[in-house]
């Protein structure tokens, strides 16, 4: 209890601000890249040998991978209840979308070779193209919703009502920026898989990983820039008004806040959260640079960089917002107001420290056991044990 009292609430509460970031970039780190190499399949592999050396540089790793985002939705469920429940009903038939892909994507992958007919085979590979291309997709247009403000509100007992009819939830998410932050999220996802690639084959795969990853790496470069300026000129941030109460109470109606000119106001308060943007542009960059060059190890160091740098510059540009509502915004969500209790994210911090390295150790050790290339003598000769 000593230790409880001296983690105050509002540090309580930076800390699972920063842990729902940290499991946010697991997921895109290890979940993205197979998320890539789904969306490089049709591209990268011509036979059915070369797609199944496609399919299995992430066969082992893929079911591990996705788990982050389970821990990313519970770790939001548990110490942002107001933020589960605004966002998965926001997002209800985004979400579902994301969601069949990803009940589609282990279906296509234990029954893709079972059969050896070309029409099995290939339907079962679109399915995989999809289920990698689409989350990837949706999951940036979610973001620039999200910079952008909610269309939602709480009336005084806390209902959340949302405005327009249900099909807008959907069709009404993809506006411009929202659609340029989903091309942004598309193209780093598929530079992750090009890389990944990139250090699991050999041969004309590699090859055609390394291109179509160098594209993706100067297309996510410049998008993830003209979302920059865009969002310095175009888009209005949020900011509370008067003296901030951290240790206040969890009511996302318990402060006042007002819109501004621009969220980019944020790099004049705190100068040093520059370098997430400048990691993501480098990053990129290096990638690219990696990827033509022939590099390998050190390409997917670059690709996770570029990844760190982009999704970090999100939550720290908006902080303390992590859902601001465009309908009225003194119902946005910030850290300070939306937060679980004082005792359940103490417990809960408590637990993370506990299990939390040893699920990285655990991760650590299946990829050191499994890490090497897949080659074609190793599809040919194990066909019945692989995919």
């Amino acid at each position: 209890m000593i230790l409880h009292e001296l983690l105050s609430y509002d540090l309580l509460r930076v800390i699972w601000w920063g842990l729902l970031g940290v499991l946010l970039i697991g997921f895109a780190l290890t979940d993205g890249f197979d998320m890539g190499v789904g969306a490089l399949l049709p591209f990268t592999a011509q036979t059915d040998v070369e797609r199944r050396i496609v399919i299995n540089t992430v066969g082992p790793v893929w079911e591990g991978n996705q788990v982050w985002f389970i821990l990313g939705g519970g770790a939001i469920f548990a110490a942002w209840p107001p933020l589960y429940a605004v966002s998965f009903s926001g997002f209800y038939l985004a979400m579902f979308a994301v969601l069949a892909c990803f009940i589609v994507r282990p279906v296509a992958f234990k029954y893709r070779s079972k059969r050896d007919g070309f029409a099995w085979r290939n339907r079962w590979d679109w399915a995989l193209f999809v289920s990698g291309a689409a989350p990837a997709l949706l999951f940036g247009v979610a973001v620039g919703n999200v910079i952008q403000g909610v269309p939602f509100h709480f009336t005084d007992d806390l209902h959340t009502i949302y405005e327009g009819a249900w099909y807008a939830k959907f069709i009404g998410l993809l506006d411009p920026f929202s659609l340029l932050a989903g091309v942004v999220s598309l193209s780093m996802l598929v530079m992750h898989g090009g890389a990944w690639l990139t250090v699991k084959t050999t041969g004309e795969v590699q090859k055609r990983a390394r291109a179509y990853g160098s594209i993706a790496a100067l297309v996510a470069v410049a998008t993830y820039a003209l979302a920059g300026v865009w969002l310095a000129y175009g888009i209005g941030g949020y900011r509370i008004v008067g003296e901030v109460a951290a240790n206040g109470p969890s009511n996302p109606l318990y402060f006042q806040v007002e819109r501004t000119a621009s969220w980019l106001s944020a790099y004049a308060d705190r100068p040093w959260i520059a370098i997430a943007p400048a990691l993501g542009i480098l990053g990129g960059l290096l990638t690219f640079a990696g990827l033509r060059a022939g590099r390998e190890v050190t390409t997917l160091l670059f690709s996770k960089l570029a990844i760190l740098g982009v999704i970090s510059s999100v939550g720290l540009t908006m902080f303390p917002f992590i859902m601001p509502s465009s309908s009225d915004p003194r119902s946005s969500l910030t850290v300070w107001n939306s937060s679980s209790s004082h005792l359940t994210l103490f417990i809960m911090l408590v637990v993370t420290v506990i299990f939390m390295p040893l699920i990285l150790a655990y991760t650590a050790w299946v990829y050191r056991v499994l890490w090497g290339k897949v080659t074609a003598k190793d599809v040919t000769e194990n066909s019945h044990s692989v995919y």
